[in-house]
């Protein structure tokens, strides 16, 4: 085992972060050297936040070094943390209440046009993703993180579910690749996260084990809270077993494809066009509307091309997706826009549901507009429609804090 632990992150570029350096002593009490443009205002609550979580894991003698680059608490406990289990065993863990902000819930059927990814190890990309208004945040776990920082995303993304203010944004982690990824869940699930992205999803059977384990912990830790799964599929033979993965538990609410791994798994490339890909996605689509779920698709790379994020959002509604990932906020209303009804649409759907409204007054099981019946699902289609336009509440495509919790 070794005796000096480093957990965090520094340099010139780093801030809302520290880097820890913790070397177990046997004797001299603790020794706590800190460094931090903010040591005048806020050293003596650092340096007491250190001496409360060396007391908690029972640590009388260390050495600590920490190098602040503008960390909140909820940062520099997860890295003290990581960095005390490194040298010490324990069973323990330091749990931040949560705030009151984050304690609402999801719902199956909530709006998903975009989320946005967030790599789990870098506290600053957090802190304020929840303003540009995104339908979900995704704390990323899996490939945002080196594989030797593992350990310390997971103490961070804990500790953010349980301090980060997501400004009502559905909260989702994507975890590791299986088997991993079912090491991950004991940080994940009892801090009121409400969606499990689970990536390169093959077949059922690693959605029935992610929610195998999800159900355990959950009464384990005695919660009640309902968690839904968004699978991720990325290869081939995920693509083929798409209806199987969609309904293998009834808390799927959407399933993604991540055309990045997808198309290297064809070992070709992404084109503009998506030729490459057209066969997966519409698969994956037809699977999920038969499955009643939502289908994501792939995030677009290039952050710096708007008319071709727009383009690209398009094409992707007139597949029948129903959102997209997102890489970057500047993102988020464009593929809002994109994913909003053109006024064709809303009219068409306001003259659907008055037709509907006055079949139902006057006790008639047959709805018709014009010449044409109506069917149940293009009524449920049309009243969808007009709910999405209560939400967007406005003129430019952007979504409304919050609007969404009740849909």
């Amino acid at each position: 085992m070794p005796v000096v632990a480093e957990a965090g992150n520094k340099g010139e570029k780093i801030r809302s972060d520290c880097f820890i350096q913790f070397n177990l002593l046997k004797s001299g009490g603790l020794k706590i050297e800190l460094t931090s443009k903010v040591k005048s205002l806020f050293g003596n609550d650092i340096i007491r936040q250190i001496k409360d979580i060396c007391s908690f894991f029972d640590v009388r003698h260390a050495q600590v070094q920490l190098e602040d680059s503008g960390a909140l608490p909820f940062v520099i406990e997860a890295r003290m943390e990581a960095a005390i289990k490194q040298v010490v065993r324990s069973d323990k863990s330091l749990l931040m209440p949560m705030i009151q902000q984050n304690e609402y819930k999801s719902s199956r059927d909530r709006f998903r046009f975009t989320r946005l990814y967030l790599p789990g190890n870098t506290p600053s990309m957090m802190l304020n993703a929840g303003i540009h208004h995104p339908n979900g945040i995704i704390l990323d776990l899996e490939d945002s993180v080196a594989p030797h920082k593992k350990e310390e995303a997971r103490l961070l993304v804990r500790n953010a579910l349980l301090q980060v203010d997501f400004y009502g944004a559905e909260r989702m982690v994507r975890i590791n690749q299986l088997p991993m990824g079912l090491d991950d869940l004991p940080f994940v699930v009892p801090f009121n996260a409400h969606v499990i992205l689970i990536p390169k999803c093959e077949n059922a059977q690693t959605v029935k084990s992610v929610e195998k384990k999800a159900t355990e912990i959950l009464h384990e830790t005695g919660q009640e809270n309902t968690l839904f799964y968004m699978p991720i599929i990325e290869n081939a033979l995920g693509v083929e077993h798409a209806y199987e993965i969609a309904t293998a538990s009834g808390n799927i609410v959407a399933m993604a494809i991540g055309l990045e791994d997808y198309t290297a798994d064809l070992g070709v490339g992404r084109s503009e066009g998506g030729e490459e890909s057209f066969y997966a996605r519409t698969r994956m689509v037809n699977a999920c509307k038969a499955a009643n779920i939502q289908p994501i698709d792939s995030v677009y790379s290039d952050v710096d091309n708007m008319d071709a994020l727009q383009k690209q959002v398009i094409k992707s509604k007139s597949l029948g997706f129903e959102g997209m990932g997102c890489i970057h906020p500047r993102q988020i209303p464009v593929i809002h826009d994109g994913f909003r009804p053109g006024q064709e649409e809303i009219e068409r759907a306001r003259k659907i549901i008055e037709a509907y409204e006055e079949a139902v007054s006057k006790g008639s099981g047959v709805v018709s507009l014009g010449s044409k019946m109506i069917d149940p699902p293009v009524v449920k289609r049309a009243q969808k429609t007009i709910r999405l336009i209560e939400a967007l509440g406005n003129t430019d495509g952007r979504i409304k804090e919050n609007r969404f919790d009740s849909l």
